[in-house]
């Protein structure tokens, strides 16, 4: 192949949202004292965020995502344990990006069978060794109770980065951000603001959309409804036991529905997931559903993927408006970059930084 015969123009263009943190840093005003509150708090479900320290860490995200030179040191000297038992790409590199952008170091594990886990190590052991080794860690693993049985001994905080199919909370952050810098005005909406949400997915199955639905409620002032849209096969599992009635005393209207394309040009931003990890593999679900470049969606309508994605999010959407799953992806670094600094006792030196 010759050279000059090759565009290097770039083929997807910024028709995401990458260019609205600025706007969103507006709306909030600097709170520094929740930020400080997070010092050496385990990150381990979406419930034990309020509204206000969310919205502190969406402008800190933001704060650093309109100019991200101005913080590539408040992490210096301080080690992540990256602990990742079950695969990922996003997560695991979106959090060693966030920690090295902060000027960190990282020790990464990626397979459990390198380590005295695997011969028999109990995992309040491996905590008391990380207490040693590192500053925070990160843990993902395929057993929901791995993340309690290593909280009981450790001195250093951990965030869970996904437990079986629990919860996934700094997910659920990195997608509130993206729904904010979108609309920053549904940060503090009125009626006339609010939104009505879609989520394609089984919310008792699968822990992106578990977390992402605690944190929603949260804001239940920004939500003129949400749409569950699952296959007619699911409909006795859709909710686990008191999830529904949660999410409704906390203000949240919930409908559910079979058939997608009757139900997406009402949708102001969709959300969908199509996996599950369950145990050491995982199952699909909605795999009749899928959304496309033709599908009837709201003109200024976006669309939310936690990813990796297969079939039911096409590629053809890619160069759309609609796309904000890349802005997504992109966005979570910097949500980690405020989360894991404030969790390090460094937030000081990020909250006067202008």
């Amino acid at each position: 192949m010759n050279v000059n015969d090759v565009s290097f123009e770039r083929k997807r263009p910024d028709v995401y949202g990458d260019a609205h943190p600025k706007a969103l840093l507006r709306t909030i005003q600097e709170d520094g004292d929740f930020l400080v509150k997070l010092a050496n708090q385990h990150i381990v479900s979406g419930d034990q965020f309020d509204q206000d320290t969310m919205k502190q860490l969406f402008r800190l995200a933001a704060k650093i995502e309109s100019n991200p030179k101005r913080f590539s040191s408040p992490l210096q000297n301080k080690i992540l344990i990256s602990a990742f038992y079950e695969p990922s790409t996003r997560t695991r590199l979106s959090f060693e990006s966030a920690w090295h952008r902060l000027g960190g170091d990282i020790m990464s594990i990626t397979d459990r069978s390198t380590t005295g886990i695997a011969k028999g190590e109990c995992l309040a052991d491996v905590a008391e060794m990380f207490n040693n080794y590192g500053d925070c860690v990160v843990l993902r693993d395929s057993n929901e109770s791995s993340l309690f049985e290593m909280m009981d001994a450790l001195r250093i905080p951990i965030i869970n980065a996904g437990n079986g199919v629990d919860e996934h909370p700094t997910q659920a952050l990195a997608d509130m951000y993206a729904i904010f810098k979108w609309r920053p005005t549904l940060v503090n909406a009125e009626d006339q603001d609010k939104v009505k949400i879609g989520v394609i997915g089984v919310p008792d199955k699968m822990r992106t959309v578990r977390s992402f639905l605690k944190c929603l409620s949260i804001f239940a002032h920004a939500v003129d409804e949400l749409v569950i849209i699952h296959d007619e096969k699911c409909s006795d599992e859709l909710f686990g036991e008191g999830q529904r009635e949660e999410l409704e005393s906390r203000g949240i209207t919930i409908r559910t529905e079979t058939e997608l394309d009757s139900v997406l040009p009402e949708l102001d931003v969709v959300y969908i997931n199509a996996i599950s990890w369950e145990g050491d593999t995982f199952n699909t679900y909605g795999s009749a559903f899928h959304l496309t470049a033709g599908s009837p969606l709201k003109e200024d309508a976006i669309i939310l993927h936690p990813l990796a994605r297969g079939e039911e999010l096409s590629t053809d959407l890619d160069h759309t408006s609609h796309n904000w799953y890349f802005s997504q992806a992109r966005g979570a670094v910097f949500l980690r970059m405020a989360l894991l600094t404030c969790m390090v006792e460094r937030a000081e030196r990020v909250i006067d930084v202008v």
